[in-house]
């Protein structure tokens, strides 16, 4: 249509300009011959070399394919699409909601600024590199503040900072001006803080601040604040550290407070005497949760856990301990496990660039991506319907209950309240639109600047839709992944019907395809066994007596279940252990767990029983077979020094698998344990240094000392159809989806114009 109007207006301006009389003769629009023609439809140079660019490395990654060895592969592809479009395989519900769903989440990765997402990461990642110290002091105003009310707040703000670049004490005007509620005790003191820990106005304000200026005004949802940035210190990085706690709280009287600080002092005794710190935290700790895990927490770094520990964990060594520490929460004595640097860019940039696009930064991506839009699109907004409208707003805005139903009878659906190109978006949608968003507010929030902020929410709402709508049109990128998407389910759909299920259930298909192609399915000269590789003699004797006595037991156990007095059912408290031993299970198909049953002296004696068979009740219901499970109740037996360990169901871990026995030796290893087991052939490298014999043999190599016992060596021979059937059905799909394509080219001939494929460019 472009070129039509372009050409003529060229033709009008040439006829004025000129004296003649009569018109140029039209201009021949030559079309270009399509490079590949299948049956009636045509595919054009631009279209293959898209495909070819993208998968010319489709079938071997290490290797490029040339455009006529693809050729095969696309017009392949491309009958087979055809097909399923010819039997309607794309207008079905269940195609259009898958391809609605692919659509859905592609088009989020290509809506946002990419560019601008690098730029906030890269900020991140360097601010991440330093810890600043600030205090604020907060003027307090709504961000639906009328515009009189948000400028006596910022000229309040301006006049404070006069006051502070005149000398006044920033410490001593917070406590008495800053609306923080904790302003009074901290005098506006924000501790050290990096990236990701405030609010991204602030933590501009203060990254860009010289170490003791105040800041300007900075506006956030709160009001207006004013930064004094006090020092700046190089990132201290992430610690992990183990503890011992005893509890005491704000509520603990004289003699508690002075029987904590006993025992703690006890326990920092204990320690001091060179007692096992697991065995110590599990005696005195009294949070309960980390002292089954020798009382260790997770990693964090500045700002992450209260002031006292975090001083303490920075200023250890790894795997010293410190003296009693007293927090809000009780005393503590401090471990230091690990300490690490700030990590490189290119470990931190994805979780990176994940929190720019959800933390207070989002505000700048979005402001960012609706300015893009108004560019991109043209946007008429309609001053008179606005105003008509917008006479609708009302107090009760400000509570949530606003509705325009009961303030007016016109129909709004017929005012045009803007246009996105020449899309019409009518006024009843959008009162609609605020009807259901509308929310709560302050009691200084204006309803006219609230109605406007919702209009203006709506607007940019509906050009992101309009650029979701139209992003085939706009993003070449997105267009052809989505084409590749349909022709791919398409394709799936086709495969599945006419190749693979077919391939899977035509049990006589398989059988006659076996019996026409035997000489293919053959297996060589081979040897039955074990070989076993391990660092010296003393563990490879280890792993044949653990093998004499399958199952074998793991040094492995999952989170023991604990219970009430006198309870035994599975309940909230108890699902997290239970759903990560289950968890465990699934993900090792050959474990097999001994869940053991506990009671204390004073409950009855069916009562670990009942614990035990409710958990198994709860393992076979999520299909854990029952076959994997060992049942052992130990009662009031083997009593454990922590009394409510006594009313617990505790897990256990065997297995008869050679390859969990060959992680088990191999962990706290240098030199990796393998174990092989079943055929091998005098190809397998194990045989290497071994002999081509019946019978056990020992030699050695590379500082690893290899076992091997041979059952038997088997001669060549044919493979049945039950032991050749994988590659049978295998071959036989592909026998049938070459019969399927020899039909489909007689429905659907080809033609390829050989001249425009050698204008492919690889």
């Amino acid at each position: 249509m472009f070129k039509a109007i372009a050409s003529f207006c060229f033709i009008t301006i040439f006829i004025v300009c000129s004296c003649k009389t009569t018109a140029p003769p039209p201009k021949v629009v030559t079309e270009t011959a399509p490079l590949l023609e299948i049956g009636n439809h045509k595919f054009s140079l631009e279209e293959y070399q898209e495909a070819y660019n993208k998968n010319k490395f489709a079938t071997d990654s290490t290797k490029e394919l040339s455009p006529q060895e693809y050729l095969a592969l696309y017009t392949d592809l491309k009958i087979k699409v055809l097909q399923a479009k010819q039997d309607g395989k794309d207008t079905t519900l269940d195609y259009r909601e898958e391809i609605n769903s692919y659509r859905e989440q592609l088009a989020k990765n290509h809506l946002v600024d990419k560019a601008l997402v690098e730029k906030l990461t890269n900020e991140v990642y360097n601010r991440l590199k330093q810890e600043v110290r600030a205090s604020h002091i907060l003027i307090g105003v709504s961000e639906d503040a009328s515009p009189a009310d948000t400028l006596e707040a910022y000229r309040a703000a301006i006049a404070l900072r006069g006051r502070l670049e005149e000398g006044s004490d920033f410490g001593d005007m917070a406590a008495r001006f800053s609306k923080d509620p904790a302003a009074k005790k901290t005098k506006g003191d924000l501790g050290y803080f990096t990236a990701f820990q405030t609010l991204y106005p602030i933590e501009s304000a203060a990254y860009a601040l010289a170490v003791g200026r105040v800041s300007q005004p900075v506006r956030t949802k709160a009001g207006y604040h004013l930064i004094k940035v006090m020092d700046r210190r190089t990132n201290r990085g992430m610690v992990q550290i183990a503890h011992l706690m005893v509890k005491l709280d704000s509520t603990s009287t004289a003699a508690q407070k002075q029987s904590a600080k006993e025992r703690i002092d006890e326990a920092y005794g204990h320690l001091q005497a060179g007692e096992d710190w697991a065995e110590v935290v599990e005696s005195y700790s009294d949070d309960k949760q980390s002292s089954k895990n020798k009382g260790l927490l997770p990693m964090f770094g500045i700002g992450q856990m209260v002031q006292e520990i975090e001083d303490a964990s920075f200023n250890l060594k790894v795997n010293t301990y410190s003296k009693p520490i007293l927090t809000i929460y009780g005393w503590h004595i401090i471990k230091l496990i690990e300490k690490r640097s700030i990590e490189p860019f290119a470990v931190m940039a994805p979780a990176l660039r994940k929190k720019v696009v959800t933390d207070s930064r989002a505000k700048i991506i979005e402001q960012s991506s609706i300015s893009r839009l108004r560019e991109k699109y043209v946007v008429q907004e309609f001053d008179d319907q606005w105003k008509a409208v917008s006479a609708l707003a009302d107090s009760t805005l400000r509570t949530g209950k606003w509705d325009y139903m009961k303030a007016v009878t016109a129909d709004w659906s017929d005012v045009t309240l803007f246009k996105i190109e020449d899309k019409p978006f009518d006024a009843l949608s959008f009162l609609t639109y605020v009807k259901r968003k509308q929310l709560p507010k302050s009691k200084e929030a204006s309803p006219a600047l609230l109605f406007r902020r919702y209009y203006n929410e709506y607007v940019a709402e509906r050009l992101s839709d309009y650029e979701r709508e139209h992003l085939e049109e706009t993003n070449t990128e997105f267009r052809i992944l989505m084409n590749e998407i349909r022709d791919g389910v398409l394709l799936s759909q086709m495969m599945e019907e006419n190749v693979w299920q077919r391939s899977l259930s035509d049990s006589t298909g398989q059988v006659g395809f076996y019996n026409r192609n035997k000489q293919r399915y053959n297996f060589p000269e081979r040897a039955l066994g074990m070989v076993i590789s391990a660092k010296d003699t003393q563990t490879v004797n280890a792993i044949r007596k653990a093998f004499a006595t399958s199952p074998y037991k793991l040094e492995r156990k999952s989170k023991e279940i604990l219970f009430a007095a006198n309870a035994s059912e599975i309940g909230k408290e108890q699902q997290d252990a239970i759903h990560d031993l289950y968890i465990i299970m699934r993900k090792n198909p050959e474990y097999i767990v001994e869940t053991a049953g506990y009671r204390s002296d004073d409950e009855s004696e069916i009562t670990s029983a009942t614990r035990i068979r409710n958990a198994v009740k709860y393992l076979t219901a999520q299909n854990i077979p029952i076959l994997r499970i060992i049942e052992k109740d130990y009662g009031s037996f083997r009593p454990a020094a922590d009394p409510e360990r006594n009313r617990r169901v505790g897990f256990q871990f065997y297995s008869p698998s050679g390859k969990d026995l060959e992680k088990a030796f191999s962990e706290d290893n240098e030199n990796p344990v393998s174990i092989q087991d079943g055929y091998f052939t005098k190809e397998s490298a194990v045989f290497v240094k071994l002999k081509w014999q019946a019978g056990e043999q020992t030699t050695s190599d590379n500082n690893a000392v290899i076992w091997a016992n041979i059952t038997k060596i088997e001669a060549p021979r044919a493979k049945t159809f039950t032991e050749a059937r994988g590659a049978v059905i295998n071959d036989y799909q592909k026998e049938l989806e070459k019969q399927w394509l020899a039909r489909l080219t007689q429905k659907f001939p080809v033609k390829v114009n050989a001249e425009e494929l050698e204008k492919i460019k690889r």
